[in-house]
């Protein structure tokens, strides 16, 4: 969340660009500083956001287990990182220390933590799925973590067989277990997780379209906070602010001018003046879920030639929206899109 320090810089850094009075709004949900009118007037919306349940996840550990058999896996591990959270709700920061949970095609989930950390662990495995049966292996500093793990799998009568590694497993990790399980084969994990992850349930879907909805709401609050003279890292803060009212985090990055036509931007130093395109890209998070937005828009009134490209890019996505079905392939749709831009006469492929 966006600090009060940072807060009262972008009050009055917003105030000195537009030479306005200064108005009064939230840091956070209750406290109150000076923001621009259309972020203080904002109000959370995160009671719109429905969590996703202990029961669901554990709906998602059974899929998986199915996945696994279909892909003769014996057993899967997974790290910190977003795999970990969408199978158990576990929230775990990456370190040099092996964190790790493992869910067999049979038998109960167990866990391998450093003894340090048991108590942080044990408080976010007993809202997992399988609480009440949870197997918390712990490894001391003197101790291997891998050989935790050949335990583990040992006494679910998994010696032999495959083990399948998460994509984001550290080389390490997956190097040490491999050491500690010379019987059980490495192989990739992807078919179970992607497989998984890549359709959404409609729980899902309801969590991305508020994440979208929130995002759009935060640009719309800070393309109404715009002045003259404003820099690209105040513009930057006015979203990082109006994600905050919205009761959920969020940021942009913040390009103007010739710099929006950089696919990354650019480090130079930007002032946004009249007449000026200005483009944002970022989004927010709800409940683990993400969007992802950009927005081109101009301070006052756009030239001929702006108006001119920005039908050009509309009338290439309404394309590719309209190619795009279940079973094509992703290329198909990017080709709808290119042709138009083609036959308005840019390209052709990357050439502008």
């Amino acid at each position: 969340m966006i600090s009060r320090r940072r807060i009262l810089k972008l009050g009055t850094a917003a105030a000195g660009a537009a030479l306005a009075t200064p108005v009064t709004a939230a840091t956070s949900e209750n406290n109150c500083t000076a923001l621009p009118p259309s972020i203080a007037s904002l109000t959370s919306m995160k009671d719109q956001a429905k969590p996703i349940t202990t029961e669901e996840r554990g709906e998602r550990q059974e899929k998986a287990r199915r996945l696994m058999a279909d892909n003769k896996l014996d057993a899967i591990l997974l790290t910190e990182g977003t795999s970990l959270t969408y199978f158990s709700g576990i929230h775990w920061g990456g370190s040099e220390r092996l964190f790790a949970m493992v869910l067999p095609v049979k038998g109960n989930v167990f866990y391998v933590c450093p003894a340090f950390e048991e108590g942080r662990a044990r408080e976010q495995i007993a809202k997992a799925p399988g609480a009440e049966q949870a197997d918390v292996r712990i490894w001391q500093e003197d101790g291997s973590p891998y050989q935790r793990v050949a335990q583990g799998l040992n006494d679910r009568g998994l010696s032999t067989g495959t083990l399948g590694m998460e994509e984001t497993v550290r080389f390490v990790f997956s190097q040490g277990i491999g050491k500690a399980s010379p019987q059980m084969k490495i192989a990739s994990a992807t078919p179970v997780t992607a497989g998984c992850r890549m359709i959404k349930s409609n729980h899902e879907v309801e969590l991305m379209r508020l994440a979208a909805k929130v995002t759009l709401t935060a640009y719309e609050a800070a393309y109404h906070a715009l002045n003259p003279g404003m820099t690209k890292p105040q513009l930057e803060e006015m979203v990082e602010a109006a994600h905050t009212r919205l009761g959920f985090s969020g940021s942009a990055d913040a390009q103007v001018g010739e710099y929006s036509a950089f696919p990354h931007g650019s480090i130079t130093p930007q002032v946004i003046r009249e007449g000026a395109i200005v483009l944002m890209d970022g989004g927010g998070n709800v409940e683990g879920y993400a969007s992802d937005i950009t927005r081109t828009f101009v301070l006052g009134k756009p030239s001929d030639k702006m108006k001119t490209v920005f039908d050009i890019v509309h009338r290439a996505q309404t394309a590719a929206l309209k190619t795009a079905r279940p079973g094509l392939e992703c290329q198909a749709v990017d080709a709808a899109a290119r042709s138009v831009i083609t036959d308005a006469g840019y390209g052709p492929d990357y050439k502008f």
